[in-house]
């Protein structure tokens, strides 16, 4: 029998249990949830990650005074949630962290057989050229979605485009990829160009990318602080000097030399924590590791402090954030709207990443694992 065919999680659990032999006690009482708004099929039930919080971090944003904000991070690795709470120390008794935000747009990118070159450069001009229509389908689509732009590449017989949008509180692939379905529509009724794939890998979803690097997908987020030299000395057990030589050697070189996509300690380890509490697109996570690192040893022997994350695919409503229990992580944080919850997160990476590297410059990663690390 096909497991699609049963109705409710609980049939499924009970017919893999006298399949398999096996006991799904734990899954079973993990089953918190309305069926109806969970984003899963062949639900069986659900697992869980142990969830800590650091913080509060004090954070200054363009649009509001300092606030303190706290940190949920869903994970199993020991000594994360202790590195980011170190690091919120640390950036609270230097004055705060400082936060820009800015909303590029969630992305969906079809590719088109225009046949050749020529070809493709008149699709480019028509579509420059019927832009006012592409944006009046694209929005009829959905009351929260707003056309934004679009880019192209063409390549031999195939043109790629990258369409933009402002999906408002949502991450928004699904409203995006509704969108260009409709645009679809438009450019094969007037032109008779074909989409071959709604997404030609053009967006770029999901996947490491100098395009998303470069470009910025979803919310591109700054941080920075500037760390006294007595905080560096008693809180993270080191100097500014020996700081910058650790993130220089690691951060850039170590990148450099190993072709890496994001020049950085360790983003993805806050990224993944804190989409994993807040009911995020895990997937997304990869975009996430895109990032810079800068750090620079000032005249006074403070040391000023930065991370740029130029891909946060993130979201307030629909998908995971629907689930009761990504609710209330999301409530902890004190966000009103995903521009703030995006400011939380920047954050949350820049206090794990100052820790680390702190760590490492001092030597004492292995010992913390040692002791935390269970």
């Amino acid at each position: 029998m096909k497991l699609s065919a049963f109705k409710n999680a609980r049939e499924r659990r009970e017919f893999l249990e006298k399949k398999l032999g096996v006991k799904f006690s734990l899954i079973k009482k993990a089953h918190l949830h309305n069926e109806k708004k969970i984003c899963c099929e062949n639900l069986i039930g659900e697992t869980t990650l142990p969830l800590g919080v650091a913080g509060p971090l004090k954070i200054k944003n363009l649009k509001s005074k300092i606030k303190n904000y706290y940190l949920p991070l869903a994970t199993t690795e020991g000594v994360l949630v202790a590195s980011v709470n170190r690091g919120c120390k640390a950036i609270n008794l230097s004055g705060g962290a400082k936060v820009f935000i800015e909303k590029t747009g969630t992305t969906r990118g079809p590719v088109y057989e225009t046949g050749g070159i020529e070809r493709g450069f008149w699709f480019l001009k028509w579509l420059k050229k019927n832009e006012g229509k592409i944006k009046k389908q694209a929005e009829s689509t959905s009351s929260h979605l707003k056309y934004l732009k679009h880019q192209g590449k063409v390549i031999g017989p195939y043109t790629f485009v990258r369409f933009y949008f402002d999906t408002d509180q949502a991450m928004g692939m699904n409203m995006s990829t509704v969108a260009v379905e409709a645009i679809n529509q438009l450019i094969e009724k007037e032109t008779k160009i074909r989409c071959l794939s709604l997404s030609g890998n053009f967006c770029v979803d999901k996947k490491p990318s100098w395009l998303n690097f470069i470009d910025g997908r979803g919310y591109q987020a700054w941080a920075e602080t500037v760390i006294n030299q007595k905080v560096l000395k008693k809180i993270l057990k080191t100097t500014a000097e020996k700081f910058f030589d650790t993130w220089l050697s690691k951060c850039l070189i170590g990148g450099a030399v190993s072709g890496s996509l994001g020049f950085n300690s360790h983003f993805t380890n806050m990224v993944a924590a804190f989409f994993s509490a807040t009911g995020q697109d895990l997937a997304h996570i990869v975009e996430g590791s895109l990032g810079i690192t800068t750090t620079k040893v000032l005249t006074n022997s403070n040391l000023y402090f930065s991370v740029y994350l130029p891909s946060l695919m993130m979201g307030m409503v629909g998908g995971g954030t629907k689930l009761a229990i990504k609710k209330e992580a999301i409530a902890l944080t004190g966000a009103k709207n995903t521009e703030e919850l995006a400011t939380v997160l920047a954050g949350a990476v820049l206090a794990g990443e100052l820790s680390l590297l702190a760590s490492l410059s001092e030597g004492s990663l292995a010992e913390a694992h040692k002791k935390l690390g269970r």
